[in-house]
This record gives structure tokens, sequence and C-alpha cells, in this order.
């Protein structure tokens, strides 16, 4: 049936690591930040607006790898054709349309092209959840089929 690979351990591990990670980061914006803007040359106006920035996209980032967390726990039980995936992976498009939101409103107040960059990139990355979702949904309707003909 279904086996568990190395890989499936390592992603595993990289998850929980920068799930932790994540959270470490978003404890120390508020105290690493003044060092951070002195060495970038980002003046105290727009320090507030920045912290909040990162702060709300970096929550939102842990929240991502939350949702990977709940999906890898399937993964690695063998089922991972359920409906709690689609609804994670939902709540993941929305977590990736929430980052772009975020970095919108800075490239209103402070336009760069990477943050340009990251918008187009989790828009796709939400476009991208949005299509596996309804492929979850697909297979799971399969799977009860067959499972109902058996």
């Amino acid at each position: 049936m279904y086996q568990k690979s190395i890989v499936h351990y390592m992603t595993k591990i990289c998850i929980d690591i920068l799930f932790i990670v994540g959270i470490l980061c978003c404890i120390l914006v508020p105290f690493s930040s003044s060092w951070l803007f002195r060495y970038f040359g980002i003046v105290e106006a727009q320090a507030l607006f920045i912290k909040i920035i990162l702060l709300a996209s970096g929550m939102t980032c842990v929240y991502i790898l939350w949702q990977l967390k709940v999906i890898f726990k399937t993964l690695m039980d063998g089922n991972p054709f359920i409906h709690a995936n689609v609804s994670s992976l939902r709540k993941i498009a929305v977590a990736c349309l929430v980052i772009a939101f975020i970095y919108f409103l800075k490239m209103i107040v402070m336009p760069t092209i990477s943050t340009i960059v990251i918008i187009i990139i989790f828009i796709v990355a939400c476009l991208l959840c949005l299509t596996l979702k309804d492929l979850f949904k697909q297979s799971i309707y399969y799977k009860d089929e067959n499972d109902l003909t058996v």
C-alpha cells in the first residue's frame, strides 16, 4: 500500500523547523528591529509600519506552516484524501491572499520591486492552493465512490 520514504520524514522535519523559526522570528521582531533598521537605513518614521508588516506577514506565514503540519500529519498517517485537508488548503489559500494584500499595502507606502515579486508569488501560491483544494475534493469524491462499490 503506502510507504513512507526518507523524503517524507525530511519534509516533516523541515516544516517543523520552519514553524519554530517562524515563531521565534515573530517574537524577536519588536526587539531586533531597531538595529536591523539602522543596518538597512530605515528611518524611525517608517519603523512602526515595517514592524506591523513584518509581524502580520510573519504570523500569517506561521499559520500557513501550521496548516501544512496538519496536512502532513494526515499524509504520514496514510490517508491524505480527507475533507480536513481540503479545508486546510482553502485556509492556506486565504492566508496567501492576506499576505499578498499586506504587501500590496506596503507597496503603496514603500514601493520596491521585491514587494511586487512577493505579491505575485503569494497570488500564484493562492491559486495553486485553490487548485490543489479542488483536486483533493475530487479525489475524495472518487475515493468515496470506490469505497461504496466494494
